[in-house]
């Protein structure tokens, strides 16, 4: 799929190349890695994009600091189940500005517990009766803060697109071609930014979201062709791909760049945690998971061809990772 060149988009290349300059030395470019024997069970070739060994344990350390860098000294605000929090803390922390994060009462305690370490304000809400964007508007009115926004901010858009410009970086220089890349998906801000960066040099490479079945409003969105949102039931262990509906900025990138959407249930998304950590060593909570997942599950084909899933994070909590552990060994 040749993906012609978009000028009329909130995020372009260039804006993804000024956020490597501001992460050069700071962001930890995560390695490309494939385990022999996983692809042999699979019959093809798979890479995985280690954003569970960023900073913070997730790719969201990338666009929060180059947004929190970009406030011009201002105290921050954001809101977030849990990894944009802790990237926005850090990257606060770092810049040497006070930061308030809104965070669900039920994120994970990992979750919790790392944004305050890194001397964040943590307010929490609960997330079935209160409105977080509400509560961020109005504390970031009374300090004079910026908000910081897990998604729908340009700014967070181009550093998370950094992680696109590594793979299609490493892929050139392996001279690999991938056919697709996979990219779990809430609000859409890394999607909207590995697509722009990866077609930018691969053009050819089709760009996939991965969601928790039941809360797909991406794949639902893409297949309508518009903001379409999930139903208001269910639950899910991905903790941080519940957003409703996606972005209205990183909806129109997504929608124009994107080849589509695929899902995994949650059996699936707790296979692909242990299958990390088997062949690749790797500890990946549940939302970072959901990409291997979809592969594993045969919902994105893999034999005879190249694909790449951004392993989005590694912010699980103990018991829950041990839990995967020991279904296996009971299997």
């Amino acid at each position: 799929m040749l993906v012609p060149p978009v000028d009329d988009l909130p995020l372009s290349i260039d804006q993804i190349q000024a956020a490597a300059a501001r992460l050069e030395g700071l962001a930890v470019r995560t390695p490309l890695l494939e385990s022999p024997l996983l692809n042999a069970r699979l019959g093809g070739r798979l890479l995985v994009k280690a954003e569970c060994l960023q900073r913070t344990g997730s790719f969201k350390f990338r666009g929060a600091y180059n947004a929190v860098s970009s406030a011009g000294g201002r105290p921050v605000v954001a809101f977030s189940s849990g990894n944009h929090a802790q990237g926005v803390a850090h990257a606060a922390q770092i810049l040497g500005v006070p930061a308030t994060i809104i965070m669900p009462a039920d994120a994970p305690r990992t979750k919790l517990d790392n944004t305050r370490a890194y001397g964040a304000t943590v307010v929490t809400y609960d997330r079935w009766n209160e409105d977080r964007e509400a509560i961020g508007a109005g504390i970031a009115k009374d300090q004079g803060a910026v908000l910081v926004r897990p998604y729908d901010d340009p700014l967070v858009m181009a550093g998370q697109g950094t992680v696109g410009l590594e793979i299609a970086g490493d892929c050139l220089d392996r001279d690999i071609r991938p056919e697709c890349v996979l990219v779990p998906a809430s609000g859409g801000g890394l999607a909207a930014g590995v697509a722009t960066a990866v077609q930018a040099s691969l053009p050819a490479t089709a760009i996939m979201t991965a969601e928790p079945a039941g809360f797909d409003d991406h794949a639902r969105s893409l297949a309508a062709g518009e903001r379409t949102a999930r139903p208001e039931d269910g639950t899910t262990i991905c903790d941080a791909l519940m957003a409703k509906i996606p972005g209205e900025l990183t909806f129109q990138v997504n929608r124009r760049r994107l080849a589509g959407g695929t899902v995994a249930d949650d059996r699936a998304v707790r296979t692909a945690m242990l299958t990390a950590f088997r062949y690749l060593k790797l500890v990946v909570e549940p939302g970072g998971a959901v990409g291997l997942a979809a592969v594993l599950a045969g919902a994105v084909p893999i034999r005879d061809r190249t694909v790449v899933v951004v392993l989005s994070g590694g912010n699980v909590d103990a018991e829950l990772f041990a839990e995967v552990l020991d279904e296996s060994a009971d299997a």
